[in-house]
């Protein structure tokens, strides 16, 4: 009996990717359109210009490709697919042209290059792909501090108000630096709670981070005006001829030695006689 190999792998290496894109491909027997992958994996040309290159290229000859024509066909509008259209003449797979016929029409000609480096070797070749270097993680960005645990506490439990206003982490520590303004005008946490959740969307909230820093941001209530202080009563002095406590804004004599140093009223001579 034959040893047994313990090295030996305890299953078939799998041929199934662990993750990423898996393929099932089948041969098209017709209709089919050979497209490259300079063009599929073009590191230049939005994923829009990529496409609209592909739906041209498997047209027959003549088809309507102008700008309204394509814009009845496809959803992204006139705008977008003119953009995509001079993406596509900026790398090659395209022209178009400007001709007079001689009725005097003035007419578009467009052509599709399928593979433009190769019709004309004069024009550049699409930009190589770029592989990460695998022994190189992403870096992890810190979180901000929150501003004040009551700012941050606020925030996490909007939730219980209303379950679409959860919060990732990120968000909430981000947030709490415009909660903490609010409270630092001597609002109340509960009123800072209504301003949040009053009167919200009825349909759901897809970004609730934004609709709450939104909010933080334009009903924002200015600083209280400062309140005029009251008048400070005079200092307490001591009389200089009976040292007795009084209020005065300077030192000098109380009242009532005031009125005893002050001279007799005078005497009417003439009604005395």
């Amino acid at each position: 009996m034959a040893d047994q190999q313990l090295n030996a792998p305890s299953r078939a290496p799998s041929a199934v990717p662990s993750s990423g894109v898996r393929h099932i491909n089948r041969r098209h027997p017709d209709r089919f359109t050979v497209v490259g992958n300079h063009l599929t994996q073009h590191r230049e040309l939005s994923l829009t210009a990529i496409g609209l290159a592909a739906h041209i290229q498997s047209l027959p000859e003549g088809a309507r490709v102008s700008i309204k024509a394509l814009a009845e066909r496809f959803p992204e509008g006139e705008v977008r697919i003119a953009a995509a259209l001079r993406e596509l003449e900026t790398h090659g797979y395209l022209t178009r042209t400007r001709e007079r016929l001689p009725s005097g029409r003035v007419v578009t000609r467009t052509v599709s290059y399928n593979n433009p480096h190769a019709t004309n070797p004069s024009s550049p070749p699409p930009p190589p792909r770029k592989r990460p270097h695998p022994t190189q993680p992403a870096p992890v960005l810190p979180l901000p501090a929150p501003a004040t645990p009551a700012a941050f506490d606020l925030l996490a439990s909007l939730r219980r108000d209303d379950p679409r206003l959860i919060l990732a982490t990120r968000d909430t520590h981000r947030l709490a630096s415009a909660v903490d303004a609010w409270l630092s005008l001597d609002i109340p946490p509960e009123a800072v709670r209504r301003t949040l959740t009053a009167a919200l969307p009825t349909g759901p909230i897809h970004h609730p981070a934004a609709l709450l820093s939104h909010r933080l941001r334009t009903l924002l209530p200015p600083p209280l005006p400062a309140t005029p202080e009251p008048p400070r009563p005079d200092p307490m002095q001591n009389c200089d001829r009976c040292d007795h406590a009084y209020r005065a804004p300077e030192p000098g004599l109380c009242r009532g030695c005031t009125r005893l140093a002050s001279p007799p009223d005078a005497v009417d001579t003439d009604a005395a006689s």
